[in-house]
């Protein structure tokens, strides 16, 4: 049995409230006493993500630019949800056709994970889609500009190896739905 013991929150304030981003002020209490008046915690939507894979064994990524990174980077699809509009596995499906065209025939959970709990308060919730199908065209918000990329199952280690697939959460969807694959 372990003996840590959680932060007590004695204040909170919101100090950036906008509609991209929004930051949150904690007073708190360490286990040992120690009081820290400036704690910023970044509030986050969820998100949903998905593992495209494709009856020729090929997964789908996209292919996009990420203005903070400064480059363009291959993802899984996805994109964020409000839990209390609709379920993660609605936004699941809901993404990947938007940002690719396609649709599931068979679709599971495969996990969530926290996207970085020290400071930001999301969760990403991870599906696996199995047998995909061109559905039609994407649907694309005013800020994606998405290339729809296939790489066949048997070359994704070598990518992640070699950094062409490198955003945390995809690599991390990657490996744990890897396992799951028929």
């Amino acid at each position: 049995m372990s003996n840590l013991k959680k932060w007590k929150t004695l204040k909170s304030k919101m100090v950036l409230e906008h509609y991209w981003c929004q930051v949150r002020q904690d007073e708190i209490e360490l286990p040992n006493g120690k009081i820290i008046d400036d704690y910023f915690v970044s509030i986050k939507p969820n998100v949903a993500m998905v593992l495209p894979i494709t009856s020729n064994r090929e997964i789908i990524f996209v292919r996009q630019y990420r203005h903070a990174g400064g480059k363009f980077f291959l993802e899984l699809p996805a994109g964020n949800f409000d839990p209390a509009k609709e379920s993660a596995e609605v936004a699941a499906i809901r993404e990947l056709k938007e940002e690719t065209g396609y649709i599931p025939q068979e679709f599971i959970k495969i996990g969530t994970l926290y996207d970085k709990p020290s400071k930001d308060t999301n969760q990403i919730h991870l599906f696996l889609a199995e047998n995909v199908s061109e559905l039609g065209e994407q649907r694309l918000d005013i800020t994606e500009e998405i290339e729809v990329v296939f790489i066949p199952v048997e070359s994704v280690l070598e990518k992640i190896i070699q950094e062409e697939i490198s955003v945390a959460g995809t690599v991390a969807a990657l490996f744990l739905g890897l396992n799951f694959i028929t």
